[in-house]
């Protein structure tokens, strides 16, 4: 499954670019602040879409319906995701399956 281009970012780690987006709304269980808000990179610049990595992050979205407080995503923590995944066997190049990067240690789901 390819990135939709539009609203998605760059980044180069390691010496090769990849995009990443951030869903602009949030789901319903994001949006109650029940689920951690996640992303997808992939790498840019290629034919073939290879497989999609999907962050997991231990943060609220940003447009939950509840009003808490969302740190945004930084640069630095797409570009630690995306080392520590490929440090797991994440190859970015192939078609496949998405893989899945769970960052969401201390999440508190709300009540």
């Amino acid at each position: 499954m390819a990135l939709n281009k539009k609203g998605s970012r760059r980044i180069t780690v390691d010496g090769l670019e990849y995009r990443w987006r951030i869903r602009r709304k949030s789901s319903y269980m994001q949006g109650l602040c029940w689920t951690p808000m996640t992303y997808a990179v992939e790498v840019a610049n290629v034919d073939q879409p290879g497989t999609t990595l999907i962050v997991t992050s231990g943060q609220a979205h940003p447009s939950n319906r509840l009003g808490a407080e969302a740190e945004p995503i930084r640069p630095a923590h797409v570009a630690a995701s995306i080392r520590e995944a490929r440090s797991q066997g994440w190859d970015p190049m192939p078609a496949g399956s998405p893989f899945q990067l769970d960052r969401s240690a201390g999440f508190i789901p709300q009540p």
